[in-house]
Order: C-alpha cells, then structure tokens, then sequence
C-alpha cells in the first residue's frame, strides 16, 4: 500500500489498525518514523545545492549573475531550497545570486499562473538571468515565458525535461521525480532490503535518481558536475546542510 506525504495524517491509525498490509509513504523529512511504515524521503539540501552548482556552471558560460526562484509562498521547504541552491551558485562563483519570489496567493498556492505570470516579468525587468520556477500548475507557464526571453531554465522535481518532446526547453533537471523514487523503492521492498519502520533517503551520488543534470553539457560542464557530485557523496557538506535545515525548519 502506497501513501503519499499529503495523505499521510491518518497513517498512524491506519497501520496500527491494519498491520497485514504494507504501508509505505514518500513523506515528508519531518515525518516521524513509525513501526509499521516504511518510507523514503531525499536530502533535499543535497540536491538543491547541486542544482545551484550546475545553474552556475551554465551562468558562467552564458554570463549573467543572477537566479530568480518562482515559488508559492516562503514555506519552510522552499527556504531550504533557495538557500541551499545559493550556496551551490556561490560554490562556482561567490558573485552569484539567487532571488525567491513567492507567486501564491495562499501558502502552498504553487498553481497561480497570473501570480507567477507577474512575478516572472518582474524579475526579467530587475535582470534576471536564469529561472527556477519552483511550481506546479504554473511551471510549464513559466518555462514557455522564460524561452521566450532566452533565460536559463530548470524544472522542479521533473527527470525527464532533458529529453521532453515538445515546445518547451530546459536547461537543467533538478530530480527529485516522485515516479523515480517508487520504481527505485519497490524493488528494495521485494527484496526485504527495505522494512516496515526504516526510511531510505534518496541522496546525491553517482548513479542516484535524486539531483541535477545539465540538459546539453559541454564536455567540461559534465566533468565538473560529475566531480561536485562525488565530493557531495563524501558527505563533506554536511554540516552546512544541517546547519541549513535548522534555519529552514527552526530545529
């Protein structure tokens, strides 16, 4: 039995109630951990700070400076996202600048074209370079203004945009697609490497379905952000990590 993390407020009932079934969820990090659920989960920072690494690979071919983070309405997980995407930008270069705009007209309003629609024409007007539409609804919206200027664009969460028929183009996949995980989790559940109460957390590593990738790398591009994902691996950013998440959660 699948959950997701915006369901997953009756599972604690559900599993005590019903324990011959397999309950697993893709919740959020915060989620306790419970006997009868398993669950994944990502290091988001990880991820967000490879996608700035490789935004800023692309900036510094192109030029420009400056990153214009679309999102709905500052939740915690947004700020996470924007401040460890900085620190990925500043990595390559400490000039480098991401700005978050909230576009919603609620908290988790991430569907609100007209408000992103506005918030994207004002950040080309203040000289924006590149684009991380940090939405649903309003995504592709985004994205098909964003070609139109030219910009450097990625998607939020979407592994497939890199080889994506169609009208629209992206520049950088930022992964952390939902359909990746299961098919990665289901086999770790078939084979008892996954159980009921343990949590397997999708990271930033060679061959992993979680980070980023540059749609058209030069040759240089792909060995410098093969590279950055090795050294993330090591866990030698951690402790910024960390220190992230509590800005981002309080904790």
């Amino acid at each position: 039995m699948v959950s997701s993390g915006e369901i997953s407020e009756p599972l604690a009932d559900l599993t005590e109630e019903y324990p011959e079934i397999f309950w697993y969820c893709r919740c959020e990090d915060t989620f306790p951990d419970m006997p009868g659920l398993a669950q994944s989960s990502d290091n988001s920072s990880a991820i967000e700070y490879i996608a700035g690494f490789a935004a800023g690979l692309l900036l510094k071919e192109r030029g420009g400076d400056s990153v214009y983070m679309l999102g709905a309405s500052n939740a915690p997980f947004e700020v996470e996202t924007e401040l460890a995407f900085r620190m990925g930008l500043k990595t390559v270069d400490e000039g480098y600048e991401i700005t978050y705009v909230p576009t919603g007209a609620q908290p988790f309003d991430f569907d609100n074209v007209a408000g992103a629609s506005e918030a994207f024409h004002n950040a080309v007007a203040a000289g924006a370079d590149a684009i991380y539409p940090y939405l649903g609804g309003a995504h592709n919206p985004v994205i098909a203004l964003a070609n139109e200027e030219g910009l450097i664009t990625m998607s939020a969460g979407a592994s497939d945009v890199c080889t994506r028929e169609g009208d629209l183009h992206w520049d950088i996949a930022i992964k952390f697609d939902g359909g990746d995980y299961i098919r990665a989790v289901f086999p770790l559940i078939q084979q008892g490497r996954l159980q009921e109460g343990e949590r397997f957390i999708f990271s930033v590593e060679p061959g992993s379905v979680a980070g980023a990738d540059i749609c058209d790398p030069t040759p240089e591009q792909a060995a410098a952000l093969a590279a950055e994902v090795e050294k993330v691996a090591t866990g030698v950013y951690e402790d910024q990590f960390n220190e992230i998440r509590g800005i981002a959660y309080g904790g």
